[in-house]
């Protein structure tokens, strides 16, 4: 049953859902300030933990918000809230991405599955089975990004191969990137890490089919472990029919919507962000769209069926928080 306040206990809970969103290299690029009357939760965009040279732009800095809008919103479902969003709300207010105003609700809380699997969602960057998806869970996913307001598309094999070489390629100019190595690197550290533990860094494909990100920027790649990853990889791409800030923010909560669905189903996914961070492999990607307008490419998905991937360490709620004024 929910509250006519935003108490203390229910805050930790909602926050402590939307930090358990993925992030470009677990940056956590967010905070959140309460304002306690309305009740709403303002989330803002986190400057101090953007990369500057993989994210000049900014734009998944945006995505990453809107995973945890997507977190929050579950959250408040589930807690019987009904979450009424808003993106961009104050254009004079860059840093304010969105704000979620908590309404009570009427309804029954339908979101109450995916809450249940907020923690249980990781990236796994490890080998799958190559067991092919079912097609009626391919549609599901589908389904989910398009409430989102976004596009899921599945490539033929012909374009999985064209989404893999822009990828190997995206991977190659990171490595030989000095400024963006140096970057990567600064996020792979101990155990206790608040970027990526070294734990969750992949071994690379023995075949060097799967492009998996080579978080130490390793010039010579065969000094890293080696397994054979699947032979025909399910890729997924995600797209939007603009490429705003307001759609980066959508095709966040779109992402993490498919992610949270393919956990629910028993389904690992992992993250193929390289050619989104070079234009000029984007575009290649946008290419790719089927029969309609061309569309924006905002995120690769590689999903299988395998083991599940080790977790990332989360900012504690009160590093997030910020108090209402």
């Amino acid at each position: 049953m929910c509250s006519s306040t935003l108490d203390a206990r229910a805050v930790e809970r909602l926050v402590a859902a939307a930090v358990a969103a993925p992030s470009l290299h677990n940056t956590q690029p967010w905070r959140f300030r309460l304002d306690t009357d309305t009740p709403a939760v303002h989330i803002h965009a986190a400057a101090d933990r953007a990369l500057r040279h993989t994210d000049p732009v900014g734009r998944a800095v945006h995505l990453s918000v809107g995973c945890a809008i997507l977190n929050l919103r579950v959250a408040a479902a589930h807690f019987g809230w009904e979450p009424v969003t808003r993106l961009l709300p104050c254009p004079d207010r860059p840093t304010l991405l969105a704000t979620v105003r908590l309404a009570e609700s009427v309804r029954g809380a339908p979101s109450t599955g995916l809450y249940e699997v907020l923690w249980r969602r990781h990236s796994s960057r490890l080998p799958f089975s190559g067991r092919p998806l079912p097609s009626g869970l391919l549609a599901e996913l589908a389904q989910a990004a398009h409430l989102e307001g976004a596009v899921l598309r599945f490539p033929g094999r012909d374009d999985t191969e064209r989404v893999l070489r822009a990828t190997r390629e995206a991977e190659g100019r990171n490595r030989a990137d000095a400024d963006r190595a140096a970057e990567s690197r600064r996020l792979v550290s101990g155990p206790h890490s608040l970027g990526l533990s070294s734990a969750v860094v992949s071994p690379q494909d023995a075949l060097d089919r799967m492009p998996m990100r080579d978080f130490g920027a390793h010039r010579h790649p065969e000094v890293l472990p080696a397994r054979a990853f699947e032979t025909h990889p399910t890729l997924a791409l995600l797209s939007t029919a603009h490429d705003r800030r307001a759609d980066w923010l959508r095709a966040g909560q779109a992402l993490e919507h498919v992610l949270l669905l393919a956990t629910w189903c028993g389904v690992r996914a992992s993250l193929l962000h390289q050619a989104m961070e070079w234009p000029d492999l984007r575009r290649v990607l946008d290419g790719l769209s089927a029969d309609g307008p061309r569309l924006n490419t905002q995120m690769v998905i590689r999903l299988g069926y395998g083991p599940e991937g080790p977790s990332s360490p989360r900012r504690p709620v009160e590093e997030v928080v910020e108090a209402d004024v």
